[in-house]
């Protein structure tokens, strides 16, 4: 396998990737998505989110550019950031909620990698959505934790999410 070419943070960030992509100490790292079942779980999602933002006090962002850490930036299929945040065109704050959903393509090792980039970075609330299995999990310092109860929760500010709001 060829050796990855290294780009500087300034280089990535004035460049434009369709779809946009991730960057990763130097690399510029692919993001699994562009079919269907994906696609339509992250639409429901966002709109699910918009429908809620004065209530919960949030704004819904869509493969918005989060900045984990100096040489790293991901990008979340969602993300709900405080709607009295810093307005920022690339957030560098914590998210109040990242959420992935999951891609055929998806590999473990990339997953956790991902999930703990945002969990370092200090989100408090990481969700994984499995378009296939219909099922979500919480990602904490212990690991998966799966809603059993089909709902996602978050707090401060309180926030559930009803999986079957999004496979009915």
């Amino acid at each position: 396998m060829p050796a990855a070419t290294l780009i500087s943070v300034s280089e990535y960030l004035s460049t434009a990737y369709r779809p946009d992509r991730d960057y990763v100490d130097g690399e510029i790292v692919e993001r699994s998505l562009g079919e269907k079942d994906h696609s339509r779980i992250q639409t429901l999602l966002a709109a699910f989110f918009i429908q809620r933002e004065l209530e919960c006090g949030t704004c819904t962002l869509v493969e918005q550019r989060v900045q984990v850490k100096a040489t790293r930036f991901r990008i979340p299929d969602v993300c709900l950031l405080p709607a009295d945040g810093p307005d920022e065109q690339i957030v560098t704050h914590p998210p109040l909620v990242c959420i992935e959903v999951l891609s055929r393509e998806d590999t473990m090792t990339r997953l956790v990698e991902r999930l703990d980039d945002y969990l370092n970075m200090g989100v408090p609330n990481i969700w994984i959505i499995d378009p296939l299995t219909r099922r979500g999990y919480r990602y904490t310092s212990e690991g998966f934790l799966e809603a059993k109860d089909g709902v996602l929760r978050a707090s401060r500010p309180e926030i559930e999410l009803p999986l079957a709001s999004l496979f009915e």
